[in-house]
């Protein structure tokens, strides 16, 4: 994959998504804090891709499961909506793996249930 610079796009993302949170504030299910992200991403006009599948290969076999990336903003940087209480190591490892997985070297992780959005903001890069 071509090499694509993410940082507009994280910078774009990170005011959607306060945007977002300013709006509903923190308690409600990812589920819903994705649509108003991508609901204010479409409105800016940004280019994205929901719930992309990506293959998942395993000795040289591919596995029929179902592995998704949260959105996938111009095809340079994943961004994984969570609504948790505390972000663990665990949730840092999936998006590493669909980093690596799909070899998107950017990704952005956003947890909508803390009071104030920066402190559920984590930047990765590879």
């Amino acid at each position: 994959m071509p090499l694509i610079d993410a940082e507009p796009y994280s910078s774009w993302v990170i005011g959607c998504a306060i945007e977002v949170h300013k709006t509903l504030g923190p308690g409600l299910l990812e589920s819903i804090f994705e649509a108003a992200l991508c609901q204010q991403l479409t409105a800016g006009g940004l280019a994205f891709v929901r719930q992309q599948k990506l293959p998942v290969i395993y000795k040289g076999y591919s596995l029929d499961c179902d592995f998704r990336m949260d959105l996938v903003i111009g095809n340079a940087l994943i961004v994984e909506v969570k609504s948790v209480q505390t972000l663990l190591p665990l949730h840092e490892a999936q998006l590493l793996t669909s980093m690596k997985v799909s070899g998107l070297r950017a990704g952005l992780m956003l947890n909508f249930n803390v009071v104030r959005l920066t402190d559920g903001i984590r930047r990765r890069l590879l």
